[in-house]
């Protein structure tokens, strides 16, 4: 039987969250075939053991070393089977119409290369990354610096996180995240899998980048949605997550726009991001470390979303 989506799902050190991410695919009501595909990064828990033993019919590829997001991710695609393949971050829940809606609307539109679900936090709130435009110098400087968030319905503001557009409509957009990405396998063969490069952040926008350039479509679909467990803001994060996040920022903007751009406009993106790097640095170490819950909490304390133990960069390392 031929397979019509290859779910590939990365863990590191986030075993209650990636089984409870299965349980819910295995729950999923739908006439499509799937299969589903764990690359584990050299996790230092027992997930390996857990869930081989609790879904066997998981194909696991258990890494001797951390490889980080994106190279994993290609190991699987390299093995995957389907007419689609679906990027599913182990610390999201999935409703049971999810893959049906999704498969069934890329199907309707084979001008498509990549779609992309409503995506819900804990709390309720919309995770703004599932839809947006590309970070170009002056959109990435109105969102680092709030000009987005003081005018949340002008255009001109809201470029990256398209916070004028209602996220109940589908619509055409530039990014998707890679919590929930579904891509057509022709998509995957003409621009390629994830540039390694970007170790754990920034992948998603440069491959869409990418999707695009080649003359595809993304599309924004909330006719279903997905919980995405995200790590709390409040949490104080390790060094190597807030080097990883802006590093991947200079190294996209050096791969799409640097060309683009005079030497005075990139001195001021990579000045930019040097400043915020290290203003995230000093309120990094001002955070108090607080007691963690574990992800069933979570999912029930709607007004109150306390950090888990396993944050979403770790889910992405």
């Amino acid at each position: 039987m031929s397979v019509d989506v290859s779910i590939i799902v990365l863990n590191y050190n986030t075993c209650r969250l990636t089984m409870d991410c299965l349980r819910s695919v295995y729950d999923s009501e739908s006439n499509f075939v799937y299969e589903i595909i764990l690359i584990d990064n050299n996790s230092r828990d027992d997930s390996v053991e857990r869930i081989s033993r609790e879904f066997p019919g998981v194909m696991l590829i258990a890494n001797s070393e951390n490889v980080g997001y994106a190279r994993a991710n290609n190991q699987g695609m390299e093995v995957a089977s389907g007419r689609y393949v679906l990027l599913l971050n182990s610390d999201t829940v999935v409703r049971k119409d999810t893959l049906q809606i999704m498969i069934s609307f890329m199907d309707s539109r084979p001008d498509l290369g990549a779609s992309g679900c409503k995506v819900i936090l804990p709390d309720g709130s919309l995770d703004k990354a599932c839809k947006r435009g590309f970070p170009t110098p002056s959109a990435s400087f109105y969102y680092a610096f709030g000009f987005s968030k003081l005018f949340p319905d002008r255009p001109r503001f809201n470029g990256y996180q398209l916070g004028y557009l209602d996220p109940d409509q589908d619509y055409p957009v530039d990014c998707l995240v890679g919590a929930f990405m579904l891509l057509r396998r022709e998509t995957i063969d003409q621009v390629g899998g994830l540039d390694e490069d970007f170790f754990m952040y920034g992948e998603d926008l440069d491959w869409c980048f990418r999707i695009k350039e080649a003359g595809w479509g993304i599309y924004y679909y909330p006719q279903t949605s997905i919980v995405h467990l995200k790590g709390g803001s409040a949490r104080r994060r390790p060094f190597k997550i807030v080097y990883e996040f802006h590093r991947a920022m200079i190294l996209f903007h050096r791969k799409h726009y640097s060309k683009r751009y005079n030497s005075m406009i990139n001195g001021a993106v990579y000045t930019g991001v040097g400043v915020k790097f290290v203003l995230s640095l000093v309120r990094n170490a001002l955070i108090r470390p607080r007691i963690a819950l574990s992800p069933a909490q979570t999912l029930t304390s709607t007004a109150e979303a306390g950090p888990r133990t396993e944050s979403n960069a770790e889910v992405r390392l």
